[in-house]
């Protein structure tokens, strides 16, 4: 059977979605992996605009390609653009810690998001959740806090950032699932790409025209600079994640159209340990004893948290 991955979908393809997201998170661990190695070099903000312009530049290439440049307009275009706003939120929590975070720790609180699904749907959707949901939220906040280790000497506040990126990211899972199904993969990631510009060109136009902060702080250097000295590494670096973001992007969001959310959580999690691989590959870093249990127990609570809603379900 062929498919054909970049049309909008509205029939199920479990194992093309199997293949779609474990594909989309080797590649998007990786780039995440790169992005944390060039953040001394770059700025957020310098990376998001060059990044985001080559994900338009590709993706209106590919569109041409294949002539089907409509795929790239979505048909409902509030809710798309909506989902790509929660996604620049995500990515700014997620690597404003970039420096001084180690890769295990962003992308442990990255993926508290089915955490905050739960939370979201009790407050949006006014869902009652059961004693198999609150011990889910029960383990993943135990094992959020083991990775971040509030109660160590060390603790910084931007910590607390890639939490926040789960919540985001949450509500972008949300938005694909319930008002995005129909939209093509193309459409989203070029609404993405769009909003990511938007974003790095605003961030760099307000830092270095409209406000002067401490840019000597290691800890707040990544965002606080608007448009650092831009060199041929940088460049290199934000192509290739370029390239990285939008087939990883693509997968993403085809595997999320094509399945339950809940079948694929559990395979999802999986990122954790690339993400894992790649820290210990690239910066010769591995999670501490303390570390590693946490991630464990965020990733239990998202499997249970999955796996109750399809007991739920049938």
């Amino acid at each position: 059977m062929k498919f054909n991955i970049l049309n909008s979908t509205s029939v199920d393809s479990p194992f093309l979605s199997l293949t779609l997201l474990i594909t989309g998170i080797v590649i998007l661990s990786l780039q995440d992996a790169l992005i944390k190695l060039i953040a001394l070099e770059t700025s957020f903000w310098q990376l998001q605009l060059i990044r985001s312009f080559f994900n338009l530049i590709f993706l209106l290439l590919l569109a041409s390609v294949i002539k089907k440049k409509y795929l790239l307009v979505p048909s409902n275009w509030k809710p798309v653009f909506l989902r790509a706003t929660f996604m620049v939120c995500c990515m700014f929590c997620f690597f404003a810690g970039a420096p001084i975070l180690s890769i295990s720790q962003m992308a442990a609180g990255l993926y508290t998001f089915p955490l905050f699904v739960t939370i979201l749907a009790v407050i949006v959707s006014k869902e009652k959740i059961g004693f198999w949901r609150v011990l889910a939220l029960t383990i993943g906040a135990f094992g959020a806090a083991l990775v971040l280790e509030p109660w160590g000497h060390d603790f910084k506040i931007m910590q607390i950032l890639p939490v926040l990126a789960g919540f985001f990211y949450a509500c972008n899972i949300i938005m694909i699932r319930k008002f995005c199904r129909n939209e093509s993969p193309m459409s989203l990631t070029f609404a993405v790409g769009i909003m990511f510009f938007i974003s790095g060109l605003f961030g760099i136009v307000l830092l270095e025209s409209f406000i002067n902060v401490n840019q000597h702080d290691i800890d707040t250097q990544f965002i606080s600079i608007g448009w650092p000295k831009l060199t041929f590494l940088v460049l290199f670096f934000a192509i290739f994640c370029s390239i990285l973001n939008v087939i990883g992007n693509l997968s993403l969001s085809k595997a999320y159209q094509n399945a339950d959310s809940s079948w694929l959580a559990p395979i999802d999690y999986s990122y954790l340990l690339f993400a894992c691989f790649w820290s210990k590959v690239i910066f010769n870093v591995w999670p501490s004893t303390t570390n590693f249990i946490g991630i464990l127990l965020i990733a239990s609570a998202g499997i249970l948290t999955a796996y109750r809603e399809k007991i739920k379900k049938r």
